[in-house]
C-alpha cells in the first residue's frame, strides 16, 4: 500500500463525505477494510484505523455539512461501529 493509513483514511472520509447515496457509503468502507486486510495490515492497526475514523466523523458539526453529507457521516459512523464491534477491539 503506497499511503500511510492516517493518508488512506483522510482519503476515505472525504470519499465519504462526497459520496451520492449510503450505498456508496458502504461500498467504499467494504472497500476500504478489504483492501487493508489484501495488504495483510495488522489487525490491531485495522482496529486503530477505524477508531480514527470514527473519532474523526464524531468531529463534524450537522450545522457545517449538508444534508446528504450528514447522512453520509451517520451512515458511515453506523458502519464502521459494527466493523468495530466485529473485531472486538476498541482502542480508545
Amino acid at each position: 500500500m503506497t499511503l500511510s493509513t492516517d493518508n488512506y483514511r483522510a482519503e476515505l472520509i472525504n470519499k465519504i463525505l462526497f459520496a451520492g447515496s449510503q450505498e456508496i457509503v458502504k461500498l467504499y468502507i467494504e472497500t476500504a477494510i478489504q483492501t487493508l486486510e489484501s495488504h495483510k495490515v495488522n489487525e490491531l492497526c485495522i482496529a486503530k484505523f477505524v477508531d480514527k475514523i470514527i473519532y474523526d466523523l464524531n468531529q463534524f458539526s450537522p450545522m457545517k455539512k449538508n444534508a446528504q453529507q450528514w447522512s453520509n457521516i451517520k451512515m458511515a459512523g453506523i458502519l464502521f461501529t459494527r466493523i468495530q464491534s466485529k473485531m472486538g477491539t476498541s482502542i480508545s
